[in-house]
């Protein structure tokens, strides 16, 4: 049998997706290099989510409140969102089958990695300790979708997979085992340099995260506070800049990032954000899959955290038809035949300003919360894209007319809407010229989801006070002003009940498009009142539906089991999943 000679290159391809040949395992532990190259198959595992263009590959913050898949893709990939999906859904199928991929490919390196002959002690005590962390974040993500899975720590034949499932509670001590195994692996590092070749490794803080998270779905908020507070004694901190700048390819290696997706502008190595992301105008022509939530958006406070109101801005806005409040986004100095459109269309016309009206929306945005214009493009902003072959500024104006000069409209999906394409991850100009793929890494854990963590682990302790220390450094960084600080003009915060919300919505504030939301909702257990509110959906940003999601009942909480697992080895379906 042959096998495919990988070695580490710079520390910029550590995470690319090698070969993996999962027959391989004889062969390849007889060498250190042939064993490196299964431990970076373990880690490629993780990719999956982050650099495929692929329109099956699901978005995670698309099942979350924040986002919505466009209607070009939502009855395709989303029909959980219409109450319409069934147990044997190829959706269930897939992500099984990928997470347990990972799990033996972890199992693999673990379980034999001690057999290879001239690598050192000290590297084959680190490298199993990193495949330890990889297998418990797969687990991690079984069991926040399904409750209790089977828990397999060696590979078996394929045959033999027949285990039944352990309950959740079990899933989370062992992962919190795990974890606890990686934090006293000596050779496993606290942290490692940007300029490492080793960066993009598992560290010791990235097993503090993850062992903090197990916690808090456990609701054991003192073990998960001693967590988060490790963290930061590994040597992690908040970025000190602007946040948007946070997510620029000169910050990926930041103090914030404690474990990332590492990705290179090659095909299939990269960040496919931009592409699924993107728009039109985006170098390559983005794939406009996906939209941010209008109910979301409007949730941005003002900088000062006084909630926000348009009606601050736009008069009587609240009580108009949604179809009528479509007159104060239209585009200045509208054509008659324009005009007439949009009369037909619903607007109220008479609220419409010829001259001054893209002005009018515009400071409904202006004094918002900075990290709203970090990851939207809102109406009669710029951006910057580089589709046509040099860089050029769109803007995002209704009615549409042409991306082309001398309109240089902003061009998506579908511009009979006026949506909120994203902005966030998003390649701007010709800064990237690869049609698919950026090599902006991908974050899964960073310092400030940390620090929010560990705001909600004291608050839940009732140590609220505490806890708004925590989450006004992730306030201060992002330009808003702290909760209860001198010129906050929010709802005042005197307890945990009050502090609670107001942790859930910063967190959704701070990793939108990050692919982390959704699975906090379902811990939360707000997912379904949030995503399936009543009239939620995709929408014009006036409120006017293009679809609305349609809950299907509580089976929805969890995953199905698939079909083929309870037929094969006789697990038992989650409840209602029949």
């Amino acid at each position: 049998m042959s096998a495919v000679i990988l070695v580490l290159g710079s520390c910029n391809d550590f995470l690319d997706r090698y070969p993996y040949d999962e027959n391989s395992s004889e062969s390849m532990f007889k060498s250190a290099t042939l064993a490196e190259s299964v431990v970076i198959g373990a880690y490629s595992n993780i990719m999956y989510d982050y650099n495929s263009t692929d329109r099956g590959v699901l978005n995670w913050d698309s099942f979350a409140s924040i986002l919505d898949p466009s209607e070009s893709i939502v009855n395709l990939n989303y029909n959980f969102m219409f109450g319409t999906l069934q147990p044997n859904n190829s959706m269930f199928s897939q992500y099984w089958k990928r997470l347990y991929e990972g799990v033996n490919r972890a199992n693999d390196v673990i379980n034999n990695i001690h057999k290879v002959p001239n690598m050192s002690d000290d590297i084959k005590a680190r490298r199993k300790a990193e495949c330890i962390f990889l297998r418990a974040y797969h687990y991690y993500r079984l069991n926040a979708l399904w409750r209790g899975v089977p828990l397999y720590t060696e590979n078996l034949a394929p045959t033999e997979y027949t285990k039944q499932r352990s309950s959740e509670e079990d899933i989370w001590k062992f992962i919190i085992q795990s974890c606890t195994e990686c934090i006293e692996c000596a050779q496993l590092p606290e942290k490692i340099s940007a300029t490492s070749a080793d960066y993009g490794r598992i560290t010791k803080g990235a097993a503090y995260t993850l062992r903090g998270k197990a916690y808090l779905w456990m609701k054991d908020y003192e073990a998960a506070e001693a967590d988060f507070k490790a963290v930061e004694a590994c040597g992690y901190k908040l970025f000190n800049g602007n946040y948007a700048d946070l997510f620029l390819e000169s910050n990926e290696k930041c103090d914030e990032m404690i474990f990332s997706v590492v990705m290179v502008e090659e095909d299939g190595n990269g960040n496919a954000f931009s592409n699924n992301y993107g728009n039109y105008c985006t170098t390559g022509y983005g794939k406009y899959q996906h939209y941010l939530n209008v109910n979301f958006i409007d949730s941005f406070e003002e900088k000062s955290g006084k909630p926000f109101n348009w009606e601050e801005y736009l008069p009587d806005y609240n009580s108009m038809d949604s179809k009528a409040r479509m007159a104060y986004f239209l585009r200045d100095g509208m054509t008659e035949t324009e005009k007439a459109a949009m009369t037909s269309a619903g607007a109220d016309l008479n609220v419409y300003q010829d001259s001054g009206n893209e002005a009018r929306v515009e400071k409904a945005y202006a004094n918002r919360d900075p990290r709203l214009a970090a990851i939207a493009i809102t109406p009669y902003s710029k951006y910057v894209g580089g589709a046509s072959g040099s860089a050029a500024t769109y803007t995002s104006r209704y009615p549409y007319r042409d991306w082309q000069t001398p309109s240089l409209d902003l061009r998506y999906g579908n511009n009979a809407y006026m949506l909120y394409p994203i902005r966030k991850f998003v390649t701007k100009g010709r800064e990237y010229t690869n049609i698919g793929y950026n090599p902006v890494d991908v974050p899964i854990f960073r310092y400030a989801d940390v620090l929010l963590c560990l705001a909600e682990s004291l608050n839940e302790q009732g140590k609220w006070e505490e806890a708004l220390t925590y989450i006004n450094k992730v306030r201060i960084r992002a330009g808003v002003t702290p909760i209860n600080g001198s010129g906050y003009l929010g709802t005042p915060v005197s307890d945990s009940e009050g502090l609670r919300p107001k942790i859930r919505n910063e967190k959704k504030w701070e990793l939108a498009c990050e692919e982390q939301v959704y699975l906090e909702e379902l811990r939360w257990g707000t997912w379904s009142a949030d995503k399936f509110k009543a009239g939620n959906g995709l929408q014009n940003v006036w409120g006017e539906p293009v679809y609305r999601y349609i809950w299907g009942g509580n089976a929805y909480h969890m995953w199905a089991i698939p079909q083929a697992e309870v037929e094969k080895a006789g697990l038992k379906q989650n409840e209602y999943w029949y």
